[in-house]
């Protein structure tokens, strides 16, 4: 998704990237940035760099590492975020902010939901995922950074109720992305297979009993047919936690199934099958297990 966003974005403005991924960093600041699409490929120049002092008093920053890498990304940015400067998160899952707000303060940090998706095909290189959109709380502070996403043909949507958007964005990621990365397919042969299809429902109806026991209003009146329509116009894309598994990278298991576990147990809820997936994932061998601790 940092691919994907700075390659559309460093058309309007100066982006740097700031990761911790050494192959990565070096292909962006050898080859730049580059960005697939059914048209072709366009690559584009950033300034990438692992060390926060090389990009000190920055106005606006994109929060999009994996949760697990939440923490970590919000000690760097206390160090080059300007003073007046926000941090927005488009993140997965749940949490993200309140880990903003503790690092950096609660007028500094902004979340935002995106349903755009990515594939990451090599260092530097992504694959644009389609249509989607940005949802934000309107805000002053915000403003130049959704000036650049209209510029950059990137649908920004003003909401009042974020925590709406993102637990019904969480109904859909417990349901797709845990099953597909076990399986192994696209996201479309949830709706092809009757029995993936069955576990994909089992999961997300847990997921909205759990959203309704807490009270939350969900921005869909029918949330399996915005699942189902969400599949049909990612049926060939392959979810973010299958290409974590693919490269035996952590996930984001922990705040998506094991958010709904772990709501259930506390709520006395049956989550069976975001438990079993959550165990599933978490259980996959990694490239390197100490990441599971960072």
């Amino acid at each position: 998704m940092a691919c994907l966003f700075a390659a559309k974005l460093a058309a309007h403005t100066q982006v740097t990237m700031l990761g911790s991924w050494p192959a990565g960093i070096q292909a962006l600041q050898t080859l730049g940035v580059t960005l697939v699409t059914d048209n072709g490929e366009i690559t584009r120049r950033v300034v990438a760099t692992g060390n926060p002092l090389d990009c000190p008093r920055h106005r606006h920053a994109l929060v999009l590492v994996k949760s697990w890498q939440t923490a970590r990304a919000a000690d760097l940015l206390h160090d080059c975020l300007a003073p007046d400067g926000v941090a927005l998160t488009l993140q997965n899952g749940c949490g993200n902010l309140e880990i903003l707000r503790v690092a950096l303060g609660a007028e500094r940090a902004a979340m935002g939901i995106t349903t755009i998706g990515a594939t990451l095909l090599a260092p530097a290189k992504v694959r644009d995922g389609g249509n989607g959109s940005i949802c934000l709380l309107p805000s002053e502070k915000l403003e130049p950074l959704t000036a650049l996403f209209h510029l950059a043909d990137m649908p920004v949507k003003a909401v009042e109720d974020i925590d709406s958007l993102a637990w019904g964005k969480l109904i859909i990621s417990v349901a797709i992305n845990p099953l597909t990365a076990i399986l192994r397919v696209p996201n479309g042969h949830l709706l092809e297979d009757l029995h993936a299809k069955e576990l994909m429902v089992a999961a997300a109806n847990e997921a909205i009993a759990i959203t309704a026991a807490l009270g939350v209003p969900l921005p869909f009146a029918d949330p399996l047919a915005a699942l189902a329509e969400v599949v049909e116009k990612t049926a060939a894309n392959y979810s973010s936690m299958l290409q974590d598994v693919i490269r035996k990278a952590p996930t984001e298991i922990d705040v998506t199934c094991g958010t709904i576990a772990r709501h259930g147990e506390r709520l006395n809820i049956d989550t069976p099958v975001n438990n079993l997936l959550w165990k599933l994932i978490a259980a996959m061998p990694l490239a390197d297990p100490e990441a599971r601790s960072c």
